[in-house]
């Protein structure tokens, strides 16, 4: 791990940085609703455009990433990030209002592709470049651990930000994305490649045949981490915005307090994802009791918070809740990363990461409408979530079971490589 280091800085800086880019906008959502004279729905757009069309595009990443190779994906979809950055900053600088808001919705679209080819091709490109399963579990746990930083650092960078103008955060991200862009220019090295793979790219139907014989031998327990991952990031971003909605205006917290309570929460699931990433190692058990654990944890907090309002127990409840999650996602990571052999990998974990970005896209405006129905409705629909996930883990989430151990979970992956295809071929 230790030769790998610089390569781990440089790709660990792109979860960082794409979780700057959008949750950096959430203590300022608020500021922006006011600046263009739009509503509260409208402005939740601004963070789900982002995931929509990212959901769209990270299974496209994931087919190119495999055929390509990871780092040549990720360097244009930084800058595609970098650009949509730009197109929001003119937007916000030269026009007003409605006008504004469209532009800057266009360049969140822009913002939205190039993360589709940024952040979810890291996790397959951690699996490609170490053998061993503890090392790609502990680095995993730094990755997940980046990018929950990102989340503790974006309230209160954004919320300092919004201090000096409103649009400010969007003036940061460019220069964010090109800072990531030179570090894995420069420090992050592929992992050569065996001549047989090397030989033999895979082409669209193959990787659309991969998808459907995967998803048929497998996909109970896959289904099941892609529906947790969803559920994580959807809590994790609805109660973003619900916390930066009423501490503006029921609490009046504004400016670096404000992004200071926010950040609670999530330095707490920060510490629980670098913890839980050093401790699973190659134990895929103890990945799915975690996993049941962080979920029971979700749910009761958020049970406990739907029959309280005063913003102490809210604010520790909700930490809590973060820690739970803090702990489910890089066992699913692992889970989801070791199962599969590199030439399929990206393949997986571009789907899982759509359904992440789904959690993403529709945290912020279903939580924009729940919250006209009542603060326990919200915290309600929340803990039913958090119980589905819950049951999902402890009932579907198998991986040793349908795959027969971890000898089997080999046998199986290798039956999607290209090796064996060509083997078949003979």
């Amino acid at each position: 791990m230790k030769d790998k280091k610089w390569d781990l800085v440089a790709l660990a800086s792109i979860p960082l940085i794409m979780t700057l880019g959008n949750s950096m906008l959430l203590p300022t959502l608020p500021q922006i609703e006011h600046a263009l004279g739009i509503n509260s729905f409208q402005v939740s757009m601004i963070i789900t455009v982002y995931g929509l069309i990212a959901i769209l595009m990270i299974p496209v990443a994931g087919f190119f990433s495999d055929r390509y190779g990871r780092k040549i994906v990720i360097l244009p979809s930084l800058m595609l990030a970098a650009i949509g950055g730009v197109v929001c900053v003119i937007a916000a600088w030269f026009m007003k209002g409605y006008s504004a808001y469209w532009v800057i919705l266009a360049g969140r679209l822009l913002q939205g592709i190039g993360a589709a080819g940024a952040f979810p091709i890291v996790l397959p490109f951690v699996g490609d470049l170490f053998k061993d399963e503890k090392e790609v579990s502990k680095s995993l746990g730094l990755i997940e651990t980046s990018n929950t930083f990102g989340k503790v650092l974006s309230p209160i960078l954004g919320a300092y930000l919004g201090t000096l103008l409103w649009y400010a955060p969007f003036i940061a991200i460019p220069f964010l994305c090109i800072l990531s862009f030179v570090l894995v220019l420069f420090l992050v090295k592929p992992p050569k490649k065996e001549d047989q793979a090397a030989e033999e790219k895979p082409t669209l139907r193959k990787f659309l045949s991969d998808i459907k014989d995967i998803l048929r031998k497998r996909g109970r327990w896959l289904y099941a981490i892609f529906a947790i991952g969803g559920i994580c990031m959807f809590v994790t971003f609805g109660v973003l915005f619900y916390l930066s909605e009423i501490l503006e205006t029921k609490h009046k917290l504004h400016g670096a307090m404000k992004g200071l309570v926010l950040a609670i929460p999530l330095a707490l699931l920060c510490l629980a994802s670098y913890g839980c990433g050093k401790i699973i190692g190659q134990n895929k058990a103890l990945m799915k009791w975690l996993g049941f654990g962080g979920m029971v944890l979700l749910t009761g907090a958020m049970v406990i918070t739907g029959f309280n309002k005063g913003i102490y127990m809210m604010v520790g409840f909700l930490t809590v809740s973060g820690i739970g999650i803090g702990v489910v996602l890089p066992c699913m990571d692992a889970l989801i990363t070791e199962a599969f052999e590199k030439e399929n990998r990206g393949t997986i974990t571009s789907l899982y990461s759509s359904m992440r970005f789904i959690g993403v896209s529709l945290g912020p405006p279903v939580v924009s409408l729940l919250m006209t129905r009542g603060h326990w409705v919200l915290f309600g629909t929340m803990a039913v979530l958090g119980a589905v996930g819950g049951l999902l883990s402890l009932f579907a989430v198998t991986p040793s079971k349908e795959e027969g151990g971890q000898d089997g979970a080999q046998k199986t992956a290798k039956s999607f490589s290209i090796r064996t295809q060509r083997a078949r071929a003979r």
